[in-house]
């Protein structure tokens, strides 16, 4: 699965990396947790072109009675995300981006887990492939959501979990994004696990296991071996 990710790039750099025109200004984030917003990437039809959008994490589908369901529905598998009744609707039709810098995974050992850290080996932005929803209350409210697609760990991250989130190769991202894609076969050879030779990973302090500690030290290698 996906439960915590990071993105602390500047406004420009993810300008220039995901080919937008504007993006506001945002504080560097060292541990986005379920439940809060996350910066995304939609494709905007009326004026053809990317929109940058924060939405909160956590899938609320818009049949939802509330919003509860959201924090269930963080990740969504990207073998069977065209058939589950909360995913199949968002995959044919509100497809968005998960704009990130690295994220973290917990490996089980016998003194409990053990948070691992995951980036590309250049430390450019990148982009996780998500589903978006656009939710509203019987009195008015609205909430526009997203779930992170995960797939089958690689081979840097099959020692730590079985799951990683799905990483888009940049030459996807318009496949991805594309509105009048609405079948399963042109998406599916996306979702596949990302190569594990452009990755690196290392472990960090169990600080960050609280998402309340946001600060560059979560993503501090740490100075000693993590004993099994």
């Amino acid at each position: 699965m996906c439960g915590r990710f990071t993105l602390s790039q500047s406004a420009d750099a993810i300008a220039e990396a995901f080919q937008l025109e504007e993006v506001p200004d945002m504080p560097p984030r060292y541990n986005i947790a379920p439940t809060q917003p996350v910066p995304a990437i939609l494709f905007d039809a009326t004026r053809s072109m990317r929109q940058f959008k924060p939405l909160y994490w956590g899938l609320i589908p818009s049949w939802a009675k509330d919003t509860k369901m959201g924090a269930r529905l963080i990740n969504a598998r990207a073998e069977t995300v065209g058939e589950k009744p909360s995913f199949r609707n968002a995959f044919r039709q509100r497809r968005c981006l998960i704009v990130v810098d690295g994220f973290y995974e917990w490996q089980t050992l016998k003194r409990g887990k053990q948070p691992f850290y995951y980036r590309l080996e250049n430390g450019q932005p990148f982009a996780f492939a998500g589903l978006w929803e656009h939710w509203e209350s019987s009195e008015g409210d609205t909430i526009d959501s997203c779930t992170i697609l995960t797939t089958e760990a690689n081979e840097l991250m099959r020692a730590v979990h079985d799951r990683m989130p799905v990483i888009l190769e940049p030459q996807t991202y318009d496949r991805w994004l594309d509105p009048s894609v609405r079948t399963s076969e042109p998406l599916q050879p996306l979702l596949r696990p990302f190569d594990a030779t452009a990755m690196t990973s290392y472990a960090v302090s169990p600080v960050m296991n609280s998402p309340r500690h946001d600060h560059p030290d979560c993503i501090q290698p740490l100075e000693t071996t993590v004993p099994e």
